[in-house]
């Protein structure tokens, strides 16, 4: 994911996204501890991907105040 992909979201989407980006780490952070998890890089994408959306919110909440 991009940040460009991210800014034409408004916050009540962007706060969805961010909800299901967290339980997908949930679900691979549980994968890894099982020693199920193959592909290790998908937890550092999905963590940076949270952080764009998480910072993106916040420029928004900025805008707004």
């Amino acid at each position: 994911m991009k940040f460009s992909e991210l800014k034409d979201q408004t916050l009540p989407e962007l706060a969805v996204k961010s909800r299901d980006l967290r339980q997908q780490l949930f679900k691979l952070q549980l994968q890894r501890a099982a020693s199920q998890l193959e592909n290790t890089s998908q937890l550092r994408n999905l963590r940076r991907d949270i952080a764009r959306v998480e910072t993106r919110m916040s420029a928004l909440r900025k805008q707004t105040a």
